[in-house]
């Protein structure tokens, strides 16, 4: 029943409110302006998707800053993205949160050493939530979040570890504790990473 009420929940919402409405770091080629590179969560209205940002993600445990320079990818849709997943918060200060979004993380995969071509800054949004079995058996804590709709339980920990890196989130999706729901081809961002925080 609760997989059931979260596969609804999603599709409508989905269906109901865009990736770029949600202001979830979606935006613009960067811009050079007197006040600088601004955080993504500060920027609303008509700014959003016109103005450079960024956002704090994690990869392998640590956060970096990314950098967004568009609010969809545009050009040929690459067949395999790197994910971007969206979930709980991992700490108490989230990357993003209210006045302009709702409390959340962000998760990528870690740039390898001396990249060799292996690393894509073409991104696939994809929201991370508790699924029905990691709820019912306590493994998965998720934050009830409502966007609009019912509440859904984004994932804050499986097993009590935090979910900071992509090996985690994956082992958990494997092991039924999580489910991802794809935000669809319109969530396809363009994100590189920069120094860690």
């Amino acid at each position: 029943m609760i997989t059931t009420r979260i596969q609804t929940t999603a599709r409508l919402f989905v269906a109901t409110i865009s990736l770029g409405a949600m202001a979830l770091a979606v935006v613009a080629a960067p811009a050079v302006g007197a006040a600088g590179l601004r955080n993504c969560v500060d920027i609303a209205g008509p700014q959003s998707g016109r103005v450079g940002c960024y956002e704090d993600v994690w990869a392998d445990g640590t956060q970096y800053r990314m950098t967004f320079s568009n609010t969809r990818f545009t050009g040929a849709t690459a067949k395999e993205l790197d994910p971007f997943y969206v979930l709980g918060p991992q700490t108490d200060k989230p990357q993003g949160a209210p006045p302009n979004t709702f409390a959340h993380d962000h998760v990528v995969r870690a740039v390898p050493n001396q990249n060799h071509g292996e690393y894509s800054v073409k991104l696939q949004g994809f929201f991370v939530l508790c699924s029905g079995q990691g709820i019912v058996s306590g493994a998965c804590v998720p934050s009830w979040t409502s966007l609009g709709g019912d509440p859904m339980p984004f994932a804050t920990t499986v097993k009590g570890r935090s979910l900071t890196s992509t090996a985690v989130i994956e082992s958990a999706v494997a092991a039924g504790n999580l489910a991802l729901i794809n935000l669809g081809p319109g969530a396809v961002i363009v994100g590189a990473l920069s120094g860690s925080n």
